[in-house]
């Protein structure tokens, strides 16, 4: 798994039983706005094209959806969690993607985009890569070890990395469909960008990771589209 803040490829993890989220005191996103970032040159293609589409009516569904709802369960007195919005969508080709592209890789893009007013800010961003790039984050390869991560760059710009899922790992086993495992995934970095984007330092289990993990590839259907299930201090279980 790539470090506190990624999404391992299936199969899923056995849940211990004795997994809770305990509140570290840092910030959560109480109302997330999202941008997606298709990196590279094939997202032109048609078929690439409809994807995208695809997963920006996924993200303006998601963030009002009753998804994020359930997430009041992890409120602060002071920090509310509430309904977020897309703001927006971008395509960068220059730089143009690598075979393989690093963690840093992504985000110098984001942040040059960023820095050029390319992109809004301050916002989540989703950085989507083409078919046939590998993510190397550390030690760890997409596809080999994760299937999606979020994270704080050292600027302080809060991002996700979605590949491309090119294995039958990144696609539940191999029992999704494109679309369907990449919501899956979206929806998963998504939760805990919200109760944990600093990973560590907000709603967070040293054993288990935070509120996606403990559910890796337990999906349910919310309004058209598959996401993961979450994991809930009240309920003790995934729902």
């Amino acid at each position: 798994m790539r470090g506190a803040g990624g999404l391992v490829v299936a199969p899923p993890r056995v849940q211990a039983p004795s997994a809770q989220l305990t509140y570290r005191g840092g910030p959560l996103l109480t109302a997330v706005e999202v941008v997606t970032v298709f990196w590279g040159a094939a997202w032109d293609e048609a078929t690439a094209q409809a994807t995208a589409q695809s997963l920006n009516a996924f993200f303006q569904f998601v963030v009002s959806s009753p998804y994020i709802d359930q997430l009041g369960e992890y409120n602060t007195p002071q920090q509310k969690i509430g309904s977020g919005r897309f703001a927006g969508t971008a395509r960068v080709t220059d730089p143009a993607p690598g075979a393989s592209v690093t963690d840093s890789a992504i985000q110098q893009m984001l942040e040059g985009e960023l820095a050029g007013k390319s992109l809004p800010a301050p916002m989540v961003y989703y950085a989507f890569l083409p078919p046939g790039v590998t993510v190397v984050a550390g030690s760890e390869r997409s596809c080999q070890a994760f299937c999606g991560y979020h994270d704080r760059s050292a600027g302080g710009l809060f991002y996700a990395a979605v590949p491309y899922p090119n294995c039958p790992g990144c696609l539940g086993g191999g029992d999704l469909e494109l679309l369907d495992a990449l919501t899956s995934v979206c929806s998963h970095e998504l939760a805990e960008a919200i109760t944990d984007p600093v990973p560590g330092q907000g709603w967070y289990d040293d054993t288990n990771g935070e509120i996606g993990d403990m559910c890796a590839w337990q999906n349910k259907k919310v309004g058209a589209y598959e996401v993961q299930l979450l994991w809930s201090n009240r309920a003790k279980a995934c729902v």
